[in-house]
């Protein structure tokens, strides 16, 4: 296999399909191991799905232990752009070891980006997973409603433009009520949406922490997973966070 260019356009040098690969991105490692386990050595503590996962553990995405992604002789280690620090990505590449950078900002992102990793770079079949989800979010929304996503508070933090799960709302039909681009600061009461979205993480939002910074706004509790997660949940996230939407909004189902 000659060298392929990841999704920054680095060269990553192959002369084998990786059989053994290590990955630094939650997303990635379930898809990886829904669809390739033989191969998957290596994940971070925050690579929790599968629930069964069992492989090495190599401390977490934005500190890993290179040590320990070195000891487990990996011809591959997958990263993410905005997930983990350049510096590691560098560090691993000076040590020899080939590093695939995924950037992915748009659902036609993830779809994209997990099919050159899967076929291309690993190179097997597409999985029944990966067609299930292009096909869910295939049919057209309708109109929803004006929806802000809270990822933090105290500060509170918000998902603005230009972002994997802003894309997500657009897709839902949604309007993403928080127009700043990244992960902007914003009080609660500035934020004007008809719906707030609290998920499980980064910050762990419960029905007595956090629904109550919103009196007479409709909130909804959803899986943090169903929000900013781009592999094998992409086939469910759809339907389940429409539901979620319809069921507290005020507004019809569309």
């Amino acid at each position: 296999m000659t060298a392929l260019h990841d999704d920054l356009g680095h060269p990553v040098p192959l002369p084998h399909p990786p059989r053994r690969v290590v990955s630094l991105v939650p997303s990635l490692t379930e898809a990886l191991a829904v669809t390739v386990p033989d191969r998957l050595v290596g994940a971070t503590d925050w690579c929790t799905h599968p629930a069964d996962l069992d492989v090495a553990r190599v401390r977490g995405t934005k500190n890993p232990s290179l040590a320990a992604v070195r000891e487990l002789a990996p011809d591959l280690v997958v990263a993410n752009q905005e997930e983990n620090r350049e510096l590691d990505v560098r560090r691993l590449r000076e040590a020899g070891i080939p590093v695939w950078v995924t950037r992915i900002e748009t659902l036609d992102d993830a779809f994209a980006s997990m099919r050159r990793l899967l076929v291309d770079v690993l190179q097997v079949p597409a999985p029944a997973w990966l067609t299930a989800a292009e096909q869910a979010w295939a049919p057209p929304p309708g109109r929803g409603p004006r929806v802000a996503v809270a990822i933090w508070r105290d500060p509170w933090m918000w998902v603005g433009a230009r972002t994997f799960t802003g894309d997500l709302l657009a897709r839902l039909g949604c309007t993403n009520a928080v127009t700043a681009e990244r992960y902007p600061q914003a009080d609660p009461a500035a934020v004007d949406a008809e719906l707030v979205l609290l998920p499980d993480e980064p910050y762990v939002f419960t029905a007595d922490d956090g629904p109550e910074a919103f009196p007479g706004r409709a909130t909804a509790l959803v899986s943090g997973r169903q929000l900013t997660w781009y592999g094998p949940s992409l086939a469910t996230a759809r339907a389940d966070l429409l539901d979620a939407v319809a069921g507290q909004s005020r507004m019809p189902r569309w």
